[in-house]
């Protein structure tokens, strides 16, 4: 595509390679360059925290903010008790009220750091989609807003047809959720004068019934915008880590290991990363990821501090440089790694090394922390680990312990 964008979000959204498709790209890009224009992303609060994977859309809402928009976090307390089928093999599992509104009070933590929220023009503000879904009537939804709905259409979409074509069980409640996001974004245009709905590719089907829904029932012109769904240059999914999850909230993923996350990119994924989840100027982001060999390293370190600090700060970033640099480079034992503390009592009858390993979060399992002992990967004070029947007692924990899997994982374990 060789148009030239106007708008300063536009622009960004080109550049950096954030832009997968818009429902007209032209259009809403004249009314970006033409005053303040409210757009929206919905996240769904399917656990306490959002992860690394939602990164690049929390990124977009950062953008759209520091190019003179107006971004609307949309809170799923509502959709969350149907959950989104896209691309999914399998439902979702049911939350209570309790668990949802548990999981949104979580989720909240992570964009305070990269949005400005309050009631000015261009001040974010955050919505939650159960004011207006949790009193639905239901025979008058169907009657006003089902209506506009072309089954036939819905089944086309990719989202559902590739479950389909896998002869996997789409229930009635799932098939109803694309309808609710459209919905969404037609109460949001109402109450906010929201003019562009954002999201990942697979959310496209469910953006453009929005946009068409919108434009149906109030006859307001408004866009959707989506980005590339995001994976490493070895095909892996962005949002996983060897043990599960990169979290974005401090308490279920420490900043060390989130700084340690980036600083392990991979060298092709380097520029590409720097460009979409940091600020540096495209031409710096294009200098470093083109360098080679270990120079590449540093790079990384770069990648590191500048993504740790919009989430974390830059304090906790150059403590996880300054650990890591204590760890790899001169063999120590870094404050900041993550930490197990052990009491007496659970240590009175040894601890079980294969166990530790799993506690310290640096095995999956005790089939996999095996595994690792038997294949010389697992280290205590950097000495291999030879024995996977050994235990651990107190008097072996008078100075914090230094557990270490493979190459580049490690954590400290000490008396509670």
């Amino acid at each position: 595509m060789t148009y030239h964008p106007k708008s300063d979000f536009m622009r960004v959204m080109m550049t950096r390679g954030y832009l997968a498709d818009c429902t007209d790209y032209q259009a809403l890009d004249e009314a970006l360059a033409k005053g303040v224009v409210p757009g929206y992303i919905g996240f769904d609060a399917t656990a306490k925290s959002l992860h690394v994977g939602s990164l690049i859309q929390i990124m977009m809402l950062r953008w759209l903010q520091k190019c003179g928009g107006k971004p609307i976090v949309l809170m799923g307390g509502g959709t969350t008790k149907v959950g989104d089928p896209s691309f999914r093999a399998d439902e979702r599992p049911l939350l209570t009220n309790a668990q949802i509104d548990d999981n949104i009070a979580g989720i909240k933590r992570a964009f305070s750091p990269y949005v400005t929220f309050g009631d000015g023009a261009t001040d974010a503000v955050m919505v939650n989609n159960a004011e207006w879904l949790d009193d639905l009537n239901y025979l008058s939804f169907l009657r006003d807003i089902g209506r506009y709905f072309s089954v036939n259409r819905m089944l086309s979409f990719e989202s559902v047809k590739s479950r389909l074509d896998r002869e996997q069980s789409l229930s009635f409640l799932e098939f109803n959720y694309m309808i609710l996001q459209a919905y969404d974004f037609l109460e949001l245009n109402r109450r906010y004068g929201c003019l562009v709905q954002m999201g990942g590719s697979d959310q496209w089907g469910n953006i453009v019934n929005g946009v068409d829904l919108t434009r149906r029932v109030v006859d307001h012109e408004v866009y959707g915008l989506t980005s590339h769904l995001l994976t490493t240059s070895d095909g892996k999914k962005m949002g996983k880590s060897q043990n599960g999850a990169v979290w974005l909230n401090g308490d279920m993923y420490s900043p060390y290991e989130f700084w340690q996350y980036w600083r392990n990119t991979t060298d092709a994924d380097v520029g590409r990363f720097l460009k979409l989840y940091t600020e540096l100027p495209i031409e710096e982001c294009e200098r470093l990821g083109a360098l080679a060999g270990s120079e590449i390293n540093a790079a990384k370190i770069v990648l590191a501090n500048e993504v740790t600090t919009l989430l974390h700060g830059a304090e906790a970033a150059a403590a996880a440089e300054a650990t890591a640099r204590q760890v790899f480079e001169q063999g120590g034992v870094g404050e900041d790694l993550p930490t197990l503390k052990l009491s007496p009592e659970e240590l009175a009858e040894g601890f079980g090394i294969v166990q530790l390993f799993v506690r310290a979060g640096l095995a999956a399992s005790g089939k996999d922390a095996k595994r690792l002992i038997l294949e010389g990967g697992a280290r205590i004070n950097d000495e291999v680990v030879v024995d996977a029947g050994m235990r651990i007692g107190a008097s072996e924990l008078a100075a914090p312990m230094k557990l270490t899997a493979g190459k580049k994982r490690h954590a400290l374990v000490v008396l509670a």
